[in-house]
């Protein structure tokens, strides 16, 4: 009672967790401080170090971010803190030659973690077909266009990590959101693996860009075999969201072997372009895409696993049917 400042007829709230448990709190409702925290910063401190810091930051839940240079800051790093600010969805309330108070205005407890990872994906996976588009059809304006979604998806993904921690931290938080402890954990490699998808497509476009600029082009051979290997990658990739969220283990299975034929593509592609291709830029370029391609539906098998994983855990709501071998 004297721990928590509580008399004789004061008032409580309660919340049902979702194990059923009951949690008391001390007033008529709970009413969350904002957390804040000063950086100092500097002036020969380097940019990316300043934003390392502020993510940390964002990511640990503080609201309102002061940063403090002991003399100005420089211009890079006034230009490095308003990007990341944007970024982050912040918004800069104070500013001078010596501070700046940056603050984050959206309320947690109204969030959708599950609305927000599918709006993450329906992004990155827009990213990839488009960066595939962009190859076919030597398309470096629609490359440039797969290039500047890749901050949207970021936008997403410290938003989302950052509610995932936080509710991982806060179980009144984590209930207000429907997540139990293990969802955190999933969400957020899902979270990661969905950000590394967007990554590889506009890497992909990077390199529709750079052959543009150089006139140069991957001959017809090796570029029907890439575009049907990453047709395929791209594909595993929307069923393995698909299957996450519907706790489809069989399909999970399917996504996983789908992998053996997608890196026997991965070593025709490269033993085409090598035989073919004349110049070091392309078989460079081509090398690349390979790669991207191959990473993406590694992350497919990725989130495939985590849907296995789950389909035996406490989401599991009719037992796996097992596969019959005739």
């Amino acid at each position: 009672m004297n721990l928590n400042e509580l008399n004789r007829g004061d008032v409580v709230s309660v919340a049902v967790q979702r194990d059923r448990s009951l949690v008391v709190f001390p007033g008529a409702e709970r009413r969350k401080e904002d957390r804040k925290m000063t950086l100092h910063v500097d002036p020969e401190e380097k940019e990316v170090t300043v934003v390392r810091s502020i993510i940390a930051c964002y990511l640990n839940g503080y609201s309102g971010i002061r940063l403090v240079s002991k003399k100005i800051f420089s211009i890079a790093q006034q230009k490095a803190i308003r990007r990341i600010v944007r970024v982050l969805y912040m918004r800069i309330m104070e500013s001078d030659a010596k501070t700046m108070e940056i603050q984050t205005l959206i309320d947690e407890s109204k969030a959708s973690v599950i609305s927000g990872i599918r709006r993450m994906h329906l992004i990155s996976s827009s990213m990839c077909r488009d960066a595939l588009n962009s190859l076919k059809n030597r398309d470096a304006k629609l490359a440039r266009a797969v290039y500047t979604l890749d901050d949207d998806v970021d936008h997403f993904s410290f938003f989302l990590l950052r509610l995932l921690r936080s509710a991982a931290l806060d179980p009144a938080l984590a209930n207000q959101l429907d997540l139990q402890p293990i969802d955190c954990l999933d969400y957020q490699t899902v979270v990661h693996r969905i950000e590394h998808v967007a990554d590889h497509a506009t890497d992909i476009a990077k390199q529709v860009i750079m052959l543009d600029g150089r006139s140069q082009k991957i001959s017809n051979i090796p570029k029907k075999l890439i575009l049907t290997s990453g047709t395929a990658a791209s594909e595993s990739y929307n069923k393995a969201i698909e299957a996450f969220f519907s706790t489809n283990a069989e399909l999970s299975d399917d996504i996983i072997e789908e992998q053996k034929g997608i890196e026997k593509l991965d070593s025709e592609i490269a033993s085409k372009s090598f035989l073919i291709e004349k110049s070091a830029a392309i078989v460079c370029a081509t090398c690349s895409i390979r790669d991207s391609i191959k990473r993406i539906s590694e992350h497919a098998a990725d989130i495939a696993e985590i849907t296995i994983n789950r389909s035996y855990g406490v989401h599991a709501r009719q037992p796996r049917m097992s596969r019959q071998t005739p």
